[in-house]
């Protein structure tokens, strides 16, 4: 399988400040992947360290072929686009409509021509079962609705990884479990790998994947059950 992300021996830095010592990971494409933790604990740094958020501290830290170590600011962009972010709090433009939020998206990262921007703008809605919901604005959304715009919108330049931050945080449980549902339907059908930022442990027992437990500024893959 191809290996789209590997630390070794990483320090993962929020500001300047250390929070995980000697990280290591390697997530290969199709993985589903959870950071697990409780809050104050690196797991978001740890996220934003993949994204060139936050700088490396040291060690080696690879996402989609990119070296956090020396990566150049003209590339973070490219970088980014490899790879999907879905946040708590969906972060959608609340002054315009679904299909606005994502056509800006796709006109910020290159895309020119309006008919292919709109056909991308139906592919993924389709794909997240929101294809009718394109003219509504965002505060005419339920929760779980804006959150699988906010997963759509991670869908536009077809990364080859998925992170989301406590994606469930703000959902009931049945919204949540409609949620996870349709990531793991992403990772399984089209391969896409997932790494999801998570306190909720018993959607780890819901959605089996491997586990990664960050604890005392140190984080560190759960060996799976026999």
């Amino acid at each position: 399988m191809e290996t789209l992300i590997e630390f070794r021996d990483a320090s993962i830095l929020n500001g300047e400040n250390q929070v995980v010592y000697n990280f290591n990971m390697t997530v290969a494409k199709g993985d589903f992947v959870y950071i697990v933790g409780k809050v104050g604990t690196g797991k978001t740094s740890i996220i934003r360290t993949m994204i060139a958020e936050n700088r490396l501290g040291s060690g080696r830290g690879i996402v989609c072929g990119y070296d956090l170590s020396t990566i150049r600011s003209r590339d973070i962009p490219y970088l980014r686009r490899k790879t999907g972010v879905v946040f708590q709090d969906f972060q959608l433009l609340m002054d315009r409509s679904v299909e606005d939020n994502l056509a800006f998206v796709l006109r910020s990262t290159g895309w020119r021509d309006n008919i292919e921007i709109l056909a991308r703008i139906n592919q993924v809605l389709n794909l997240v079962g929101m294809s009718d919901k394109s003219h509504k604005m965002p505060h005419q959304l339920s929760g779980g609705e804006q959150q699988r715009i906010a997963i759509a919108r991670a869908l536009l330049n077809e990364p080859e990884l998925i992170l989301a931050d406590e994606p469930t945080g703000n959902l009931d449980g049945e919204t949540a479990t409609g949620i996870m549902e349709l990531l793991r339907q992403l990772n399984e059908k089209r391969g896409t790998a997932v790494i999801m930022v998570t306190h909720n442990r018993s959607l780890c027992e819901s959605f089996p994947g491997r586990v990664f437990h960050c604890i005392n500024e140190s984080c560190e893959e759960i060996p799976a059950a026999e």
